[in-house]
């Protein structure tokens, strides 16, 4: 293992809102430093500098890439906050929204992932004709939309447990898919003839167990990214997207 290896940590797949908090540390050690050791510079400047220690370090760590930018403008938006004196009603919004759309977050160590469209498309061209696709995790319902559009031949099926996620892509995908408010380990697989799932190493082997149990011989199971312990895939199909996901596609057996 080289030395960048040793030095970079197992990336927070899991965990990436731990992940994002843990980043912000270095750039917030430093700045007490400096201001310790009597170094005058603007609390804006101070501020821009730890985001951008952070959005550096989340990149590093391998974090979505969403988490940049959260990292970046993160504590910058503290201070501007704090410069304009907001009430305080605003934080226990952003609160609220964050429960409603991180939900398998919470409950299940899944998190928000956002599948590309260049990933939708792969899945799209393995789909069989006339099949049923169960995303589950469905989020927003970016992956079903574009498959909607490339392949109308296929039923497809979203399951969502955090309600505003669901209740976007119901708007979304309205006539075009059935969008499920419901858990996902409670959703039987046997109607699928593909389950696509982008959930987190946390979960796959609980996935695997469940996909053995429900699903039908031949059917697909069909993981972005994350691998199942101890089960090789029939396929993998690299995805060139800003992500470097990879579908990992298992065959059921008989």
């Amino acid at each position: 293992m080289c030395a960048a290896e040793v030095l970079r940590p197992q990336r927070f797949t899991s965990h990436p809102a731990l992940g994002a908090l843990l980043a912000h540390l270095p750039g917030i050690v430093l700045a007490l430093v400096m201001v310790g050791a009597g170094l005058t510079l603007p609390a804006w400047l101070l501020a821009l500098g730890i985001g951008v220690s952070a959005a550096a370090l989340a990149a590093w760590w391998r974090l979505p890439v969403w988490w940049l930018a959260i990292n970046l403008l993160f504590v910058p938006a503290l201070w501007l906050t704090a410069r304009a004196d907001l009430d305080p009603g605003w934080f226990l919004a952003g609160f609220v929204l964050l429960a409603l759309t991180s939900l398998g977050a919470i409950r299940h160590r899944v998190p928000l992932y956002l599948s590309s469209a260049r990933a939708a498309e792969a899945l799209a061209q393995r789909l069989p004709p006339a099949s049923t696709l169960i995303d589950l995790g469905c989020g927003l319902g970016g992956p079903l939309a574009r498959v909607a559009s490339l392949r109308p031949d296929v039923r497809l099926v979203g399951v969502e447990s955090a309600p505003l996620n669901w209740l976007l892509a119901r708007l979304r995908l309205a006539g075009r898919a059935e969008i499920r408010l419901a858990d996902l380990w409670r959703t039987h697989l046997g109607e699928a003839d593909v389950v696509y799932a982008y959930l987190s190493p946390a979960a796959m082997p609980r996935l695997w167990r469940k996909a053995i149990a429900e699903m039908r011989p031949g059917s697909l199971l069909v993981s972005n990214s994350f691998a199942i312990p101890d089960a090789v895939p029939h396929e993998i199909v690299e995805v060139d997207d800003l992500s470097r996901a990879r579908l990992l596609i298992w065959r059921m057996p008989a």
